[in-house]
């Protein structure tokens, strides 16, 4: 498939990466994503891509089925779970031997401009670069969504994910701080534009597309749902409650329902266009896909869905120039 992995310090000689995170239920989001950053940049000289796989980390196995903190909330860790690979995220500045610039995107972010853009962009001295997340953990908790992150290596000498993953099992260290930036220096932190972490929104302007809705995502539609909701609800406390009751009661997947399709066609067509052009290249096999569609990671109907998905038109161009006109 082209799939890049590696648990060792890399990215060496280019000092500048784009890290996508993955598990193995999201593999095929992430070799999508790859695909995308390539395709829309003029100057992939500059910059190595590398897919981390959460699979390729021992910490992930080695606490399997154990209990963690999340949200003051204990919970028990999965790595079977949609989002497994989130921890992650703090990896690239210690791969990257505290060196250099890197970009962290989750597997569901696809690229629809140049990535140099922001690998090389003006920092201006901060350490990190990201967005609020939407909703009420932006507006209420002020949680930073750390999905997509510039980070200057060099300025997060502090960050070991392995020891803040362990943490959460003695819990001393509280997932959701962690994975929201709270526990960052503000002063070290500064905002990009939304539009190079669009969540579900897609318009001329979007720099990176985000399907961030996870009930919606374009290559899920009619899985079954397998991922886990928060449990904690501060607008109404009563919602975590019956959330809580629900998943010690019947299991942690029970009553979720099943994907469902995703609302904007256009970036179904975004997502079916770049892995049609990964299929033509070689990059995904027909085999592969319906290795994933057994397994319950890609929709049972991809093949099909691809046979109808209309040609992304030639880099640089926006994918909506053509595919607002197909519609």
């Amino acid at each position: 498939t082209g799939v890049q992995t590696c648990a060792l310090p890399i990215c060496n000689i280019m000092k500048a990466c784009v890290f996508i995170q993955t598990n193995q239920k999201q593999i095929t989001g992430a070799i999508v994503a790859e695909h995308a950053l390539r395709r829309y940049s003029a100057n992939n000289d500059k910059f190595d891509v590398q897919i981390m796989d959460s699979r390729d980390y021992p910490m992930f196995a080695a606490h399997e089925g154990q209990e963690y903190l999340r949200d003051g909330v204990k919970r028990t860790w999965l790595n079977d779970d949609l989002q497994s690979f989130t921890p992650t995220r703090f990896m690239p500045p210690k791969l990257m031997g505290y060196e250099g610039r890197a970009v962290v995107i989750d597997p569901d972010i696809f690229a629809a401009a140049d990535i140099w853009e922001l690998l090389s962009r003006d920092m201006k001295g901060k350490a990190i670069m990201c967005r609020m997340r939407s909703g009420p953990k932006g507006l209420v908790d002020r949680c930073m969504a750390s999905s997509v992150m510039l980070l200057d290596c060099a300025k997060l000498k502090h960050w070991d994910a392995e020891r803040s993953f362990e943490a959460m099992f003695d819990f001393t260290q509280d997932y959701q701080p962690w994975i929201c930036l709270r526990e960052e220096d503000r002063s070290t932190i500064d905002f990009f534009e939304p539009e190079w972490n669009d969540f579900d929104k897609f318009t001329p302007a979007t720099k990176m597309l985000h399907t961030t809705r996870r009930k919606t995502q374009p290559w899920k539609t009619g899985l079954p749902t397998d991922w886990r909701p928060a449990e904690r609800f501060r607008l109404f406390p009563p919602v975590a409650w019956v959330m809580r009751a629900r998943r010690k009661l019947f299991g942690e997947y029970a009553f979720l329902g099943n994907y469902k399709q995703h609302p904007d066609q256009n970036q179904e067509d975004f997502f079916f266009g770049l892995l049609k052009e990964c299929v033509a290249s070689g990059k995904v096999t027909e085999e592969f896909l319906r290795n994933e569609m057994a397994l319950n990671h890609v929709r049972h109907d991809a093949l099909e869905v691809l046979a109808r998905t209309p040609d992304l038109p030639p880099a640089p161009l926006h994918p909506l120039s053509a595919l607002a006109k197909a519609a």
